[in-house]
């Protein structure tokens, strides 16, 4: 049973509302699950053949060849030479894209099972916590990691929540296994501030008549702190003060902020105030009003990354629209959609269709090759890691997925997916074990 009886409720309802979505024309009925493959034998090239392939970087490959040494990919494109003692898939009618990458994801942090004592996303004791540090909560044996990685994402962007003004430091993974949070984190990934504006704050800290009860405070408190960051220096026989240090930090573009806001207003409001600092966000999260304000970010090089048709769950996100990414992207924006749940990561891939078909509803002459860098190239670049991931090309890592089809078709499921040229998921492989101890002795084996 590859769902368990964690997720399978949430799961059957959230897929029932994505039957019938197929904005490529293109659907097939679902394809089942291929042989196993013969696991890989390190230092044997491995070369995946004959698929149609996306690489993100330019025009789709009605049909090439993928050729992995080691773990980094060394060339793309049709009918490549097979080096001697090479390792071959046969992905011919299937279709390869880079892994997916989820710019915005509380997993580990807010697991599975929602429960309070595995509740550590949002430390809301004091509307700035620069010093926290998002790996020190996350979870490792959360069972969404595992749901995540077989639908084709093999990074993602942990964050805080968004109670404090600045909650404190996200960290970019790998879902590959590990014991321990640091055995995930992706190496030389830059580190990211999470901030937040709007109804958040001034909800948890006005409802206890504390500041900031309102959007002028939260806007001058923001200022201040930033302002005490830029005078701190930490004396020789002091001890030092990781708050302020982390700030600084970000001052010095040591690390990129990540902004929660929703208002086009408040987005424009926080453009203003860290051009004060001489800084800016290396993106605005959730954004559902950065449709009206396209020009603006793409002048400043602030990347939005946003849902593909979320609506109306409080005031700031009623003015949403689902063709948002498709607007952005038309207006030169370096658009990421993001899954911000549980559910959403494992389907990114329809995410993206879904915002794709909104955007040419819209009248928008879309490109699919433009779209699938919602998924991969743009929030690659959100998170600092581009040079790494984000596209097939020679010299990039081996993250990649072998899609059953045409990955913006809901009919479509990742059949295997590399991280570094090392297999992370195989659907076929029915008998392996749970990845999380948590599901042993819960999840039903075939």
């Amino acid at each position: 049973m590859l769902w368990g009886k964690v997720a399978v409720v949430a799961l059957v309802g959230w897929l029932a509302a994505c039957q019938g979505l197929d904005p490529t024309g293109t659907a097939a009925p679902d394809a089942p699950a291929p042989a196993p493959v013969t696991p890989e034998t390190p230092g044997v090239p491995l070369l995946l053949r004959g698929a149609s392939v996306m690489t993100a970087a330019g025009p789709t490959f009605a049909r090439a060849d993928v050729l992995i040494r080691g773990t980094v990919i060394a060339a793309v494109g049709p009918d490549l030479e097979i080096p001697a003692g090479a390792e071959i898939i046969d992905a011919s009618g299937r279709w390869i894209t880079p892994g997916l990458i989820d710019p915005h994801s509380h997993i580990g942090v807010l697991p599975v099972p929602r429960v309070a004592s595995l509740y550590d996303v949002n430390e809301r004791t004091g509307p700035f916590k620069p010093e926290l540090r998002a790996a020190d909560s996350f979870w490792p044996q959360d069972p969404t990691i595992e749901r995540a990685l077989a639908g084709g994402v093999t990074t993602i962007h942990v964050l805080p929540g968004s109670a404090n003004l600045v909650g404190g430091q996200g960290v970019t993974l790998r879902l590959m296994p590990g014991l321990a949070t640091s055995e995930m984190v992706f190496s030389g990934a830059p580190a990211t501030m999470k901030m937040a504006c709007g109804e958040n704050p001034k909800r948890v800290y006005g409802s206890r008549q504390k500041e900031p009860g309102t959007r002028m405070a939260e806007v001058a408190m923001l200022r201040q702190e930033l302002e005490q960051a830029r005078a701190y220096v930490r004396k020789p026989d002091e001890a030092r003060d990781y708050s302020k240090e982390a700030l600084a930090r970000v001052l010095r573009g040591e690390i990129l902020i990540q902004n929660h806001c929703y208002r086009a207003d408040e987005m424009l409001l926080r453009l203003e105030l860290f051009a004060e600092f001489g800084i800016a966000p290396r993106a605005f999260h959730h954004a559902v009003e950065a449709y009206k304000i396209g020009d603006r970010l793409a002048a400043s090089e602030v990347a939005a990354v946003v849902w593909a048709d979320w609506w109306g769950s409080k005031m700031e996100l009623l003015d949403a629209v689902p063709a948002n990414a498709a607007l952005l992207d038309a207006r030169g924006v370096r658009v990421s959609l993001h899954s911000d749940s549980e559910m959403d990561v494992q389907h990114l891939n329809q995410e993206a269709a879904k915002a794709l078909a909104a955007g040419r509803r819209a009248g928008l002459d879309l490109d699919r090759d433009r779209a699938i860098r919602w998924i991969t190239a743009n929030p690659a670049w959100v998170l600092g890691i581009s040079d790494r991931v984000g596209t097939l090309e020679r010299g990039k890592d081996a993250d990649l997925v072998i899609w059953s089809g045409d990955p913006f078709s809901v009919y479509s499921r990742a059949d295997l997916v590399l991280i570094e040229g090392v297999r992370r998921y195989e659907r076929a492989r029915t008998d392996a074990p749970p990845r999380s101890d948590f599901e042993l002795g819960i999840r039903e084996r075939p």
